[in-house]
């Protein structure tokens, strides 16, 4: 396992600003999505608070033919990769099932609610890319909790058998839901046990964009030379519920989130910025563009209209089912008798 550290590589300015942009925005999102959610907004949301450098530095390391595969907890690497975000909140407002956006053109994949489901998805893709002999690499996205999964085993050894290119992007944010990384991860790292599946991997500090992005392209470049699986563990820690129906009051005080939660890769991602060359005035106007931004899609979000109920038939299979067909019919009559 190759550690990175911070100062591997010194971001540009351009490069600083870019990445503090897109921090803020998602940090915006974060704490907006759970105020919609308290003021019955939208039903539901599973917050990244505190895990923004880290999604959005692999996003901007991804390769143009690079293909994501989220959890539901990935809004920080679909804003990164161009995603419209109202289409991204579908899901959220309850309207659509995985987004609306086009996964083919935005590179993210439909995100699921399934823990470690993504990873079997990413695997099969990465395959099927390197079996036509595409130079392109599959990021799987996961959490230290989901890590136990059998589904995650299952894929770290398939991809290392058949020379899959995936990155295993792991976000420990310190907690499966409610239970601490060290009583459900043995060893207390994800990326040590890439050695078992025969494949290398990187670790870092996830509050620290320069770290995150550096670790990432590393990862990023031995996948897509070597045809290989790699891992890839951000450090980092969850500053808010695991959802918005978690009460996270329940398993750890307020103390500890100070305390564990000290690091805000908001703060660092400016201190980054500053080093950089970007200027105050330019990093104020970072801000403000945030705050307006976060109200204007709070605004497109909230008022989505439902889409056609035909859709919950369309998109199921290539080729319709007889029995689907039958209940498309079913669905009709009910519909139409109402």
């Amino acid at each position: 396992m190759t550690v990175v550290t911070p100062d591997t590589v010194s971001l540009s300015a351009q490069e600083a600003e870019e990445a503090l942009g897109l921090i803020l925005k998602a940090r915006a999102l974060e704490t907006g999505a759970i105020r919609w959610q308290r003021q019955g907004l939208i039903p539901g949301y599973a917050p990244a608070l505190g895990q923004e450098a880290a999604q959005v530095g692999i996003a901007l390391a991804m390769g143009p033919h690079d293909r994501a595969f989220p959890t539901y907890r990935e809004a920080g690497v679909a804003l990164a990769l161009g995603v419209d975000m109202a289409a991204y909140m579908a899901t959220h407002q309850g309207i659509w099932h995985g987004g609306l956006y086009n996964p083919a053109q935005t590179r993210l994949a439909p995100f699921q609610a399934v823990v470690g489901g993504s990873v079997l998805h990413a695997v099969g893709w990465a395959l099927g890319q390197s079996m036509s002999g595409a130079d392109s690499v599959a990021v799987a996205f996961l959490g230290d909790g989901a890590s136990s999964q059998g589904d995650v085993h299952e894929a770290m050894n398939f991809a290392g058998v058949m020379n899959a290119p995936v990155v295993f992007y792991v976000q420990n944010n310190g907690w499966a839901i409610s239970t601490p990384t060290a009583k459900q991860v043995a060893g207390g790292s994800v990326a040590e046990r890439a050695q078992g599946y025969g494949f290398s991997a990187y670790r870092a500090d996830g509050n620290d964009i320069e770290a995150v992005l550096t670790a990432s392209r590393l990862a990023l470049e031995e996948a897509r030379g070597t045809r290989r699986p790699v891992v890839v563990e951000v450090m980092t820690y969850r500053r808010g519920p695991h959802s918005t129906s978690d009460d996270p009051g329940r398993y750890r005080s307020l103390q500890q989130e100070y305390e564990q939660g000290a690091v805000d890769p908001v703060d660092v991602a400016t201190e980054r910025a500053r080093a950089a060359g970007v200027s105050a005035e330019q990093i104020e106007k970072l801000t403000s563009d945030a705050e307006a931004w976060i109200e204007d899609l709070r605004v497109r979000t909230t008022s989505a209209g439902h889409r056609p109920g035909d859709e919950l038939f369309d998109f199921v299979f290539q080729t319709p089912t007889e029995s689907l067909k039958a209940q498309q019919a079913s669905w009709r009559e009910e519909t139409e008798r109402d």
